[in-house]
């Protein structure tokens, strides 16, 4: 995936009301973007950090600047945007990228399925095998150097591992995909010190048929792309 077009440099001041961020621009004047992330966020929006935005020509938006990227102290990329997970893993699997999930005759996208009146993320159907229903996770938490999902309590995370071990149940292929938006990440778990509840329902859902990958981005401020599968950490159910 390219940025186009190109995305410009800022310093961020702070992130507030959630989906609001200011930034100072290199001509030090200061303006207000949007912010298209509703979690936490946690050691991805510090102050004096840069962030990478995009700026969009509809003239109807209120705040034509989106952001898009943060590049830590430290030097690493995070994927802010997390309407970009979804993206990266079409562009991944329709790229033959995740080996796992290959051979599908048709890709699509956002269908309603399960009990709780969800929406799948991807849906895949192969030609001689079952559907693949494929929930998509950003993971943008690094901690210690672990990294980590969720970054705050998320029921609907929760739900969507039901609807997932239930589709297991009924013969098809079920399958968790954490998308790896931080480039210093080098594994990923469940955050149990933060969401133990998640924590337990990935296990429980791992053992009773739910597939979980992970694939990790390479992102600079001219691209990103899935790449490579990196080791998925679940501790056995107690």
């Amino acid at each position: 995936m390219k940025f186009s077009p190109p995305l410009d440099k800022a310093i961020l001041i702070k992130r507030y009301k959630r989906f609001l961020a200011d930034l100072s621009f290199p001509d030090n004047s200061i303006h207000t973007a949007h912010c298209a992330n509703t979690g936490a966020m946690k050691g991805c929006a510090e102050p004096d950090d840069t962030v990478w935005y995009s700026t969009s020509d509809n003239p109807k938006r209120k705040y034509p600047f989106s952001w898009e990227l943060t590049q830590t102290k430290q030097g690493d990329f995070i994927c802010v945007n997390t309407q970009r997970a979804n993206q990266l893993a079409e562009e991944a699997l329709n790229n033959q990228v995740i080996t796992e999930l290959s051979g599908y005759t048709s890709l699509q996208r956002e269908v309603k399925y399960g009990v709780e009146n969800s929406r799948i993320d991807i849906l895949l159907t192969y030609k001689d095998k079952p559907d693949t229903y494929i929930e998509v996770k950003s993971v943008t938490l690094l901690e210690e150097g672990k990294g980590y999902f969720p970054d705050a309590v998320t029921t609907r995370g929760q739900k969507h591992l039901r609807e997932l071990m239930d589709m297991a149940s009924q013969g098809y292929r079920a399958v968790l995909l954490f998308t790896i938006l931080h480039t210093g990440i080098k594994n990923v778990q469940p955050a149990a010190h933060i969401d133990k509840k998640y924590a337990q329902l990935l296990a429980e859902a791992a053992a009773n048929g739910v597939e979980v990958l992970a694939y990790k981005a390479n992102i600079d401020s001219v691209s990103m792309s899935l790449s490579s599968a990196i080791t998925v950490d679940i501790p056995l159910l107690k």
